[in-house]
């Protein structure tokens, strides 16, 4: 190690060990120790590092809601008797939820009771979905082969009856 002395303008050198020996041992002393402490100083920095937290990234579950009435959920499940209260109390048998009527509940949940009695109080079998979809094809993508003939034996006696009008 050097100390540097200033005294009138002059610079002197000193040396804390006069033997050489002495000096080389300290300056290797010192700097293992300097890479012993740097050593330890970066595993340190390295440890904190990985123990912050870094972007965590959360799985959220992305349910998809609908809004269905309670006309067309009672209909799905096949609740004769809430769907009649419903009615009676005046429940529009055509008013659409999330895009479907309750004729395409009824067909695609297979309810040929309580098809019929939506179509004995008025409901439209040709309206279609907001997927540009009819009961009868409701009926016919989900298999339900019973409430399918309930329509097209309704289809067919309101042409014909509308034959007779004219």
């Amino acid at each position: 190690m050097f100390f540097y002395v200033t005294d009138q303008n002059y610079c002197r050198l000193f040396s804390i060990s006069k033997n050489v020996n002495q000096l080389i041992k300290l300056k290797s002393f010192i700097m293992k120790k300097t890479i012993i402490i740097t050593a330890m100083a970066l595993c340190f920095s390295l440890v904190s590092a990985n123990a912050a937290p870094e972007n965590q990234s959360v799985n959220y579950e992305l349910e998809a809601f609908f809004k269905v009435n309670s006309f067309c959920v009672s209909i799905a499940k096949g609740d004769l008797e809430t769907v009649q209260k419903l009615i009676s109390r005046g429940a529009d048998v055509n008013e659409k939820s999330n895009g479907m009527t309750p004729a395409m509940y009824a067909a695609k949940y297979n309810r040929t009771e309580i098809l019929k009695l939506l179509i004995i109080h008025g409901a439209n079998l040709k309206a279609k979905s907001d997927k540009k979809m009819t009961a009868l094809e409701y009926a016919q993508l989900h298999g339900a082969s019973d409430t399918e003939a309930i329509i097209i034996e309704a289809l067919a006696e309101a042409k014909a009856s509308k034959r007779k009008i004219i």
